[in-house]
């Protein structure tokens, strides 16, 4: 399952490093991977993972790609992203974490 979350507008861009660090706070072993086709942060030990747009080390969206059977990790991406003030999106539009 993906679920896509995002800075609002009126928010200046974060930085990946900002991320990581948040996500730790959860308790998860964060790691930035950026590779020429994007950049990750992966997650010690799990299939989670988590696409985030970056330019220049900075980022506004992410996806969140879930793994199966890995709901208490989910649970702990979406409370580090909702203390950074993101927002989820889907086909209705923002909300909310």
């Amino acid at each position: 399952m993906e679920t896509r979350v995002h800075l609002p507008d009126s928010e200046p861009p974060a930085t990946i490093r900002e991320v990581v660090a948040a996500l730790k706070k959860q308790k998860l072993i964060a790691k930035h991977d950026k590779q020429s086709w994007g950049d990750w942060i992966n997650l010690d030990g799990l299939q989670t993972v988590i696409s985030i747009e970056s330019m220049s080390g900075l980022t506004t969206s992410a996806t969140i790609e879930q793994a199966e059977g890995e709901d208490d990790t989910f649970s702990s991406i979406i409370a580090a992203f909702r203390k950074l003030g993101w927002s989820g999106e889907d086909e209705d539009g923002s909300y909310a974490l």
